[in-house]
């Protein structure tokens, strides 16, 4: 049974998900098709499968019906499954960004705040949760270079919002491999660069962050089709999400043979980079190569 308490770390696409998960299991319990769980809430066998993986919004009076025709009757367990509809279709801090944020970045953001392990690996740019406002503000221009002043603001705002969860009483692990190319990269020029590097030493003092290097010296790796994260949860009612990341979408995987693809591409990536503990050296070596003014 999973519980209608979320907790202050809980944002409504989990809470979907939770719920949907929930669903699942009842109907298949029930001997139930989605194709007859769709005709009972006059739907389609679609728009159950979505409300399984909660990626749409839930209507109270649908889940009642669905739960009474899988035969939950208990007042109490009802009570809690109908909670988690309304929680649900609460909006997340980022809505109020919603001029500035495409509808499936959303649904990430919904992962990234319940996420209890976030695992990443980038080739271009140092990844957004560890960014300086100098070196997002850099980062943003290069896709909105004829965007007005106060949008590029709002986007930089945003990215800095999203660093809130490490600063959380419990904030989430953050295990990030980035590729030597993105640190030497000159995003922003020589100063921003300062910052961010000095940034990510001040990053690996944290327990809850762990961040490695691909050397140019690995030469091909694992992951030589681009960067992904890998975001788990505490609930293990959750599966693991692969997210890709594109220029004008994203995509989510949650197969069982996609995770496994992904988590052994991570883990052999994590082999081929630099030890953790090799960090702070490694970014202080490219800060002193930095030219000076």
């Amino acid at each position: 049974m999973v519980s209608a308490e979320g907790g202050p770390t809980t944002g409504p696409t989990v809470l979907r998900m939770l719920l949907g998960a929930q669903l699942r299991r009842l109907r298949e319990g029930a001997g139930v098709t989605r194709e007859g769980a769709g005709w009972e809430i006059r739907s389609s066998e679609s728009k159950i499968s979505r409300m399984e993986l909660g990626r749409v919004g839930f209507k109270e009076r649908d889940v009642a019906d669905l739960l009474t025709l899988y035969g939950v009757t208990a007042t109490d367990e009802r009570a809690a499954l109908l909670k988690l509809a309304r929680d649900g279709n609460s909006p997340g801090w980022w809505h109020r960004y919603g001029d500035v944020l495409p509808s499936w970045f959303q649904s990430y953001l919904g992962l990234e705040a319940a996420a209890a392990l976030i695992r990443t690996y980038e080739v271009q740019f140092v990844p957004g949760l560890l960014q300086t406002r100098g070196y997002a503000r850099a980062v943003i221009l290069l896709g909105h270079r004829n965007a007005a002043a106060a949008e590029i603001d709002r986007r930089v705002d945003l990215r800095m919002e999203r660093q809130e969860l490490l600063r959380r009483s419990e904030p989430p692990h953050l295990w990030v491999v980035v590729d030597e190319a993105a640190l030497r990269r000159p995003i922003g020029g020589p100063e921003v660069m300062r910052g961010q590097l000095t940034a990510l030493i001040e990053a690996t003092k944290s327990p809850h962050v762990r961040l490695q290097v691909v050397p140019f010296t690995a030469g091909g790796h694992a992951a030589a089709g681009g960067a992904f994260s890998i975001l788990r949860f505490g609930d293990q009612d959750l599966p693991d999400i692969v997210y890709i990341e594109q220029l004008t979408s994203a995509i989510y995987l949650d197969k069982r043979e996609d995770l496994d693809h992904y988590a052994l591409a991570m883990e052999q990536l994590c082999v081929e980079a630099e030890p953790p503990e090799r960090t702070p050296e490694i970014l202080g070596r490219i800060l002193d190569e930095l030219p000076r003014r």
